[in-house]
């Protein structure tokens, strides 16, 4: 059994990039509301460390990361560990 790739989301947080379906950007209002039933159903991870929310990182298990880095930098990030293995 291998160890599961890890995508660095900022400030030292890592979500296994396996699992991730969809990077978003935060300010549209459907992410908003997916946003707010995550933190109802408890499945939603705030690694933003008090920044601003600018990255939603939804996964396979319906888990809602919140990150302060730019979509398009974990899209970039998440694009090269899986391609690069």
């Amino acid at each position: 059994m291998s160890a599961p790739t890890l995508l660095n989301v900022g400030f030292d947080n890592v979500v296994a990039a396996e699992r991730v379906v969809a990077v978003v950007a935060a300010d549209t209002s459907p992410i908003k509301r997916l946003r707010e039933a995550a933190g109802r159903h408890q499945k939603l991870v705030d690694a933003t460390n008090g920044r601003r929310t600018r990255t939603v990182i939804i996964t396979d298990s319906d888990h809602v990361v919140l990150s302060s880095l730019q979509p398009e930098t974990v899209a970039q990030r998440l694009v090269e560990l899986l391609k690069g293995g």
